[in-house]
C-alpha cells in the first residue's frame, strides 16, 4: 500500500501550499519513487501554485517523479459509472416505478456529495493501481473534508438504495411465494461496497498520515480545535498525526507588526501543545510572500518536514500602492446578500461588518447574519454562542446571528415525511392490497437518506427565505457562504433540486388517491416552489446581490477571477469586491524597514494593479490590515470606520 498523507484544515490556512511543499520535497528526497499530489477541493489551485497547466488525469510535471491531479468531480464520476450504467438503469427500472429517463439524471448529477464521492473513487482507484509510492491529498476546507472522511458510510447508504430498488422481485416472492431471480447488479454493488471498505481501511492504516494545518490567529486556532473534535466524533478511528503551524513568526525583529505576529505565534504554540499534545508540531516561517513554483515549494517542504534551513523566497518588484480614495461602507438595497470567496480571506468578518454597518445606517430595519458554512465562525466574531436559531447579538435586539446546521434542517424535514407515511401505513388494514405502497415506502425512505450535493445548504437557504418573509419588507439577510467551490455548487443547485423533488413525487404517483400520498405530495410540491423562488431571487438584482471577498495575493486573486466569471455565467450580480488585509503605507511606518513587510506590500501592490485592469467596471473596496481579530462591538466599529476604494 502506498504512503498516504492528508492535509486538512480551515480554508485559507495554506493547505495547498503545505501539501504541495510536502509532495515536492518527498519527490526530491525519493528520486526513484512516484509521488501523486491529489486535490479534492472543488475550487482547485494546484495549477496556480505550480505555475503549470493540468488536465483531468494525473499529470507529470518537470520535477522528478512528481504528478499532480485536480479531480473534476462530475466528469470523474461519470467515467467511473460508465461501465455499470446500463446494468444499474435496468435494475432500477425493473425494480421500481422509475423509468430510465427519470433515474438517469439522478445518477449523473444528484448523487450525494459529488465532490466527496469522486474523491473516494479516485483514492480507491489509486490504491488499487499500485502506480504511486506515495499519495498526498490536498483537501477541501474542513467542513466538507469531514464529509469526505464520512463518505464510505454515506456511499453504503446509496448502495442500500440501489440494492433495495433491485429487490422488488425478491421482496414480492417472499410475500407471495413466487420464485424470482436476484438483482442483476448484485456483483457490482458488492464490488462498490468493497471499494468503500478499502478506502476506510486505508484512511485508518499505519501508512496514513493526517496533518492539520493552522495559522497563529485565534480564529484559526479555535476552528482547528473544533475541527479536531468534529473529526473525533464523526470518524473516531482517524487520528491527527501532526499539526503544521503555518505563517509563524519566530525570529526576533524590530518591526512592530512582525513583533505582534511573533507574540501570537508563541501563544499558538502553547494552544497547540494544550489541545494537540500527541501530534507532532511542524512550523513554517512567514516569508511575507506567496510560495509558488517547484523550487520554492521544494525548499519549503525541506524546511517544514526535513528540518533543513534552505529557503527560496519569491520576490516581487518594488512597486507603490495604486491610487485609492476614501469610501463609505455599502448599504444593502436588496433584502438578501451573499458574501463569497476563497476560504480564509475574511468572508465572515465582512459579512458581520456589512450587517453591523447596515444596523447603524438603518436603525429601524432588522438584520440577520447567517453562516451556511459547515465550519462556521460567527460565534468567534460576535463573542457569543451562535446557534441554528436566530438570536440577537452585541446587545442589539434587531441584529441577529445564526449558524445553520443545514444537514439537521434536511434531516428534520425528511423525518417529518417518514412519520407521515409510517402513521398512515400503521392505520391501514387488509393484507396484500397495500403491498406496493409498503414497498414504495421503503423506496421513498431510502431516497430521503440520500442527501444530494448542496441540498443541506439549500434547506438552510429556505430557512433564510422564511426569515425574509416573517421579518417584513425592510429586513436584510446576509449569508456568509461556504468557500468558493461549494458555494458555487449551492448556487447551481435549484435545477438539480427540482429534479430530485420530481422523483419523490413520482414515487407517490401510483397512490395519489390515498390521503397520505396527497399530503406528502403537497409537502414536496411546496419544496419545489421554494426552489423556484430561490432561483428567481438569485438572478434578480433588486432582491439579491453578492459581494466577493479576496486578498491582494496571487492565488486568491486567480480564484476570485474564476469565481466572478462563474457568477457572471449564472447571471448573478456582484455589487462589489472587498480586498481584505491590505498593508497601507501608514501600517509600515513602524516596520523599521522590515524586509518581510516590504516584500508583502510589493506583492499586494502588484496584485491590486492587476485587479484594476481586469475589473474596470467593478467597485473594488480595500480593507486595511486590522492587526488582530475582529471580535465584539468595539472592534466592528473600528473595522468599519475605515474603508478605501481603488481610484
Amino acid at each position: 500500500m502506498p504512503e498516504l498523507a492528508f492535509f486538512i484544515g480551515k480554508g485559507g490556512v495554506g493547505k495547498t501550499t503545505v501539501s504541495s511543499a510536502y509532495a515536492a520535497s518527498w519527490a526530491a528526497a525519493h528520486p526513484r519513487q512516484k509521488v501523486l499530489l491529489l486535490s479534492t477541493d472543488p475550487a482547485h489551485n494546484l495549477a496556480d501554485i505550480f505555475e503549470t497547466k493540468l488536465g483531468d488525469k494525473p499529470t507529470k510535471i518537470r520535477a522528478r517523479g512528481l504528478h499532480l491531479w485536480q479531480v473534476h468531480a462530475e466528469k470523474h464520476f461519470r467515467e467511473f459509472l460508465k461501465p455499470y450504467r446500463d446494468a444499474l438503469l435496468d435494475l432500477i427500472e425493473s425494480g421500481t416505478i422509475f423509468t430510465r429517463e427519470e433515474i438517469e439524471p439522478l445518477l449523473e448529477t444528484t448523487l450525494p456529495g459529488m465532490a466527496e464521492i469522486s474523491a473516494l473513487i479516485a483514492i480507491s482507484q489509486l490504491l488499487s493501481s499500485d502506480e504511486f509510492d506515495a499519495i498526498v491529498v490536498d483537501t477541501a476546507p474542513m467542513g466538507h473534508t469531514l464529509r469526505m472522511f464520512e463518505m464510505p458510510q454515506h456511499f453504503v447508504r446509496f448502495l442500500d438504495f440501489l440494492d433495495l430498488a433491485g429487490s422488488r422481485d425478491r421482496w414480492l416472492s417472499q410475500r407471495f411465494g413466487e420464485k424470482k431471480g436476484g438483482p442483476i447488479s448484485s456483483g457490482v454493488l458488492e464490488a462498490w461496497r468493497a471499494m468503500a471498505e478499502q478506502v476506510r481501511a486505508a484512511l485508518t492504516s499505519e501508512n496514513a498520515q493526517l496533518y492539520l494545518v493552522t495559522t497563529p490567529e485565534e480564529f484559526s486556532l479555535n476552528e482547528a480545535a473544533r475541527s479536531a473534535e468534529a473529526l473525533a466524533a464523526s470518524v473516531p478511528e482517524l487520528r491527527i498525526s501532526g499539526v503544521v503551524l503555518n505563517r509563524a513568526v519566530n525570529r526576533k525583529t524590530k518591526c512592530v507588526r512582525c513583533r505582534h505576529r511573533g507574540e501570537i505565534t508563541g501563544d499558538a504554540k502553547k494552544f497547540i501543545e494544550k489541545n494537540f499534545g500527541d501530534a507532532r508540531l511542524k512550523i513554517t516561517e512567514d516569508q511575507g510572500a506567496p510560495v509558488v513554483g517547484i523550487s520554492a515549494l521544494r525548499a519549503l517542504g525541506y524546511q517544514i518536514f526535513r528540518g533543513k534551513k534552505s529557503r527560496t523566497v519569491n520576490s516581487a518588484p518594488a512597486r507603490k500602492m495604486p491610487a485609492m480614495k476614501s469610501a463609505a461602507w455599502p448599504v444593502a438595497d436588496a433584502p438578501l446578500l451573499f458574501t463569497m470567496g476563497k476560504g480564509g480571506v475574511g468572508k465572515t468578518t465582512v459579512s458581520a461588518s456589512l450587517g453591523f454597518h447596515q444596523r447603524e445606517d438603518r436603525p429601524k430595519a432588522p438584520v440577520t447574519v447567517c453562516s451556511t458554512d459547515p465550519a462556521p465562525s460567527l460565534d468567534d466574531i460576535f463573542a457569543a454562542d451562535v446557534t441554528s436559531k436566530p438570536q440577537f447579538v452585541l446587545g442589539d435586539e434587531k441584529f441577529f446571528a445564526m449558524e445553520m446546521d443545514s444537514v439537521a434542517e434536511f434531516r428534520s424535514w425528511a423525518d417529518r415525511m417518514r412519520e407521515r407515511i409510517d402513521s398512515a401505513l400503521s392505520s391501514q388494514t387488509g393484507g396484500g392490497v397495500h403491498v406496493d405502497l409498503s414497498f414504495d415506502r421503503k423506496i421513498f425512505s431510502s431516497l430521503l437518506e440520500i442527501v444530494p450535493p448542496g441540498v443541506d445548504e439549500i434547506f438552510a437557504i429556505f430557512k433564510i427565505l422564511d426569515l425574509l418573509e416573517s421579518g417584513g419588507a425592510k429586513q436584510t439577510v446576509i449569508i456568509d457562504m461556504a468557500p468558493t467551490g461549494h458555494a458555487l455548487e449551492l448556487l447551481r443547485m435549484p435545477e438539480r433540486m427540482l429534479m430530485w423533488s420530481r422523483l419523490l413525487l413520482k414515487s407517490l404517483a401510483p397512490h395519489r388517491t390515498l390521503p397520505i400520498a396527497q399530503d406528502v405530495a403537497v409537502q414536496i410540491a411546496t419544496l419545489g416552489q421554494r426552489v423556484r423562488e430561490l432561483a428567481e431571487m438569485l438572478k434578480s438584482g433588486s432582491r439579491a446581490n453578492a459581494f466577493a471577498v479576496t486578498l491582494a495575493e496571487p492565488l486568491p486573486d486567480r480564484e476570485t477571477g474564476r469565481l466572478l466569471a462563474s457568477l457572471k455565467e449564472m447571471g448573478i450580480g456582484v455589487s462589489g469586491l472587498f480586498v481584505n488585509r491590505v498593508l497601507m503605507n501608514d501600517s509600515l511606518d513602524h516596520s523599521g524597514g522590515c524586509e518581510r513587510c516590504k516584500r508583502a506590500q510589493s506583492f499586494q501592490a502588484t496584485t491590486l494593479a492587476g485587479m484594476n485592469k481586469k475589473y474596470p467596471k467593478q467597485t473594488i473596496y480595500l480593507l486595511p490590515e486590522f492587526g488582530h481579530e475582529v471580535v465584539g462591538c468595539k472592534a466592528l466599529q473600528d473595522f468599519t470606520g475605515k474603508l478605501w476604494q481603488l481610484a
